[in-house]
């Protein structure tokens, strides 16, 4: 995601992104000291990029952005492989899609169908209220449809309840979080990979607080 308003060292944060979701992969589990140590590391770098740099002109908001991508995205989304990596974890996986894609759409349709109120009016105009609370109720319900399908010897039926309503909730707000950056960075779409679509960046904003919140509950349940 490319803003001009904050233009963020994109090349150093991806590099940066790249390089810490490797390490995350072969220290999957989860080295809380590590992950600090590699948050100081960027700060040090993104820092010293600007303090030697020729024009120091709203380097917060370069350095913020910058660290926002190289730091969060990937710590997020590398819950998706911890989730695989967990007994029977592909299925988890598949699960998390299911609920997402049928929340989404079913939260698009009732909204444009019957949305009156705003759900964030500042942030997104379109998702309603109405959408949103449709989007919890078809989540819950494929959820528990996913576990009577496939998932019966994983998941009891309560199991599939809370974490129907954990993607449909942290879901929908990873999305509005997404739409907030877009609109304070004032730019449409995330990148240019698939237009028309918001980018590639919107086909897994909604999995940025889902993974990982999927990925402690089913700890708790353990």
């Amino acid at each position: 995601m490319i803003s001009k308003k904050y233009n963020p060292h994109t090349t150093v944060s991806l590099a940066m992104a790249a390089a810490f979701f490797v390490f995350l992969y072969f220290f999957k589990d989860f080295p809380a000291d590590k992950v600090i140590i590699s948050a100081i590391v960027m700060m040090l770098v993104l820092f010293g990029i600007e303090i030697f740099g020729e024009n120091p002109t709203f380097c917060i908001g370069r350095i913020s952005s910058s660290f926002l991508g190289a730091f969060f995205i990937p710590l997020a989304l590398m819950h998706m492989v911890y989730i695989r990596d967990l007994s029977d974890g592909m299925k988890l996986v598949f699960f998390i899609f299911i609920v997402v894609w049928i929340l989404d759409t079913m939260a698009y349709a009732f909204g444009k169908v019957l949305g009156k109120h705003k759900l964030a009016k500042n942030v997104s105009s379109k998702k309603t209220l109405e959408g949103a609370t449709a989007g919890i109720v078809f989540g819950v319900l494929a959820a528990v449809a996913c576990r009577f399908i496939f998932m019966s010897n994983i998941l009891t039926l309560q199991n599939a309840v809370i974490l129907g309503l954990v993607i449909s909730v942290t879901g929908q707000f990873s999305d509005l979080a997404e739409s907030l950056i877009k609109r304070d960075g004032n730019v449409k779409d995330s990148g240019k990979i698939v237009p028309g679509h918001g980018g590639v960046f919107d086909r897994f904003d909604s999995y940025l607080f889902a993974a990982p919140a999927v990925y402690y509950v089913l700890k708790i349940f353990k």
